[in-house]
């Protein structure tokens, strides 16, 4: 599954050909990549068709497109994919196109007229006024991704929803310091620059349950998938299943200084490709593969100890760590006088 280099790597190979781009045409190939799609907010189609699109931004693994206002939308009964539309688009306030890339999305920048291979289930037609005309096709092989139009509420700390780095304070405006509905309850990842250090580490230290575990909560921090987890628990020499209030907090801040190492790296290899479910916007593979040290690696030596790495079971998939740097936690047991 795509974890935040991934789509960062994504994010940023749109933003230049999607950022005040007007969106000319869109077709739906299969409307259950519109599942998280509200017929509330309209028809898909008609809420896109005649807007520009502000910026690319995300947060964690969620993608966004925030939308210019003032497009038409199609009266209510029209058919369509997403089903009947308020008079217009502008009526329900502020709306982005949210995309998230599931187990096998990929976004992907074409010429106008390329053939597309694989299952192509969206694909929208735009045009930017300085690179021309584009097609942006959302191709999903076992549809756990989506897109769908959502409208955007203010953020609860008044910072920009997420990250964009593309002129956004210019682009988007009033827009800045807001996030899709359905993307609120995820927790800023730790490469953004709004993320709280000391309020997540506060909070990891309620935590009653495995480190690894709480990595992967996405309400408490977001965008650490199963890969770079391993990862950072390796890098850091904590044990998986150590509980998170039990872990120091001058130890809690190194693996959070692993975790930001770890997704740096990645995301300046490209990210990490297994096979051709994950590739950027042009197509090509990532090569942070061939940089894990845990991940994936099990029955070869640790890069530190030489010790083999080992695979355990853990919630319906596995964790990689070495048994010599990364021992489990021992509670210690008060003596009690005879």
């Amino acid at each position: 599954m795509p974890e935040l280099p991934e789509v960062e790597v994504v994010r940023a190979g749109l933003e230049p050909a999607v950022s005040g781009a007007l969106i000319t045409g869109v077709e739906v190939f299969d409307t259950r990549s519109l599942k998280r799609h509200s017929p509330l907010e309209g028809r898909f189609e008609s809420l896109l068709e005649g807007r520009r699109m502000l910026a690319a931004v995300r947060r964690g693994k969620f993608l966004w497109f925030p939308l210019s206002a003032g497009a038409a939308a199609a009266p209510t009964g029209e058919g369509g994919a997403g089903g009947a539309a308020p008079a217009t688009a502008a009526a329900s306030g502020p709306q982005a196109l949210v995309a998230h890339l599931g187990m096998s999305g990929q976004v992907l920048l074409r010429t106008p007229g390329t053939g597309e291979e694989g299952l192509l289930r969206i694909r929208l037609q735009i045009e930017h006024p300085e690179h021309g005309e584009f097609w942006v096709n959302f191709v999903d092989q076992r549809i756990f991704g989506s897109m769908a139009v959502d409208r955007l509420v203010p953020t609860a700390d008044g910072a920009a929803g997420g990250y964009s780095g593309f002129d956004s304070g210019r682009m988007l405006g009033d827009t800045l310091a807001l996030v899709p509905g359905q993307v609120a309850h995820i927790a800023r990842d730790p490469l953004d620059p709004a993320f709280d250090e000391a309020t997540f580490l506060a909070a990891l230290g309620r935590k009653r349950t495995g480190i690894k575990r709480a990595l992967l909560d996405q309400t408490l921090v977001s965008g650490i998938g199963n890969i770079y987890a391993d990862e950072s628990l390796w890098a850091a020499r904590v044990h998986y299943e150590h509980p998170a209030d039990r872990l120091p907090r001058a130890r809690a801040r190194e693996l959070l200084a692993e975790v930001r190492v770890v997704l740096e790296k990645a995301l300046a290899e490209g990210g990490t490709s297994f096979d051709a479910q994950y590739v950027n916007v042009n197509g090509a593979s990532g090569y942070f593969s061939h940089s894990l040290n845990a991940y994936g690696q099990q029955g070869k030596p640790c890069p530190r100890c030489g010790t083999p790495i080992v695979r355990e079971a853990f919630m319906n998939r596995s964790s990689h760590l070495c048994p010599r740097c990364q021992r489990p936690f021992r509670a210690r047991v008060a003596r009690v006088a005879a």
